[in-house]
């Protein structure tokens, strides 16, 4: 098996199930968030947020095309340009919307790891345009698919305590 591989199966398979958790959420859920603390994103937003949270980020790792408008750099943002509060963020219309964008950016992760040099994957090692630490073309892919799963969990546990029968089954996939 090939890192490659090895990368479209692990995305397959948080596509999948990040899928069957969205398919959970009721239309009138989509603006609740947790009640205490601060800076929590609508279960709406969690949802828009999973949709550009692989494939996008993967794009822009492999291309250097983030979508950013031109003459913007990461250099010349503001860090809270870059991550701005959760009230800022956008969130899906309806979960038809969410279904929509999801199955996007799942094809478009697939379109760029089907297309990628093999060789690349562990050739170099750089941080994120963001910053970080400097590793592998692989690890960030990586890492991306791991985003993906971070905010699967974060909609798992908003189902959780919205009276939503989930399991860890439902959170895994099994």
């Amino acid at each position: 098996m090939t890192l490659t591989e090895v990368l479209k199966q692990e995305a397959e398979s948080m596509y999948g199930v990040t899928e069957a958790l969205f398919r959970r959420v009721e239309p009138g859920m989509l603006a609740w968030k947790p009640a205490t603390g601060q800076n929590w994103m609508t279960v709406g937003q969690v949802l828009m947020h999973c949709t550009s949270s692989c494939g996008m980020s993967m794009k822009g790792f492999i291309t250097g095309d983030w979508g950013l408008p031109e003459g913007v750099r990461f250099e010349d943002m503001k860090p809270e340009d870059m991550l701005p509060p959760a009230s800022q963020l956008p969130a899906v219309e309806s979960v038809e919307q969410a279904l929509q964008l999801l199955a996007q950016d799942r094809e478009l992760a697939m379109r760029q790891l089907g297309a990628l040099d093999e060789s690349k994957l562990l050739a170099d090692r750089f941080p994120a345009p963001w910053g970080g630490p400097k590793v592998t073309l692989f690890q960030h892919l990586y890492n991306m698919v791991g985003h993906l799963g971070q905010h699967k969990g974060q909609l798992f546990y908003y189902l959780k305590l919205l009276g939503q029968n989930v399991n860890t089954g439902d959170l895994y996939g099994m």
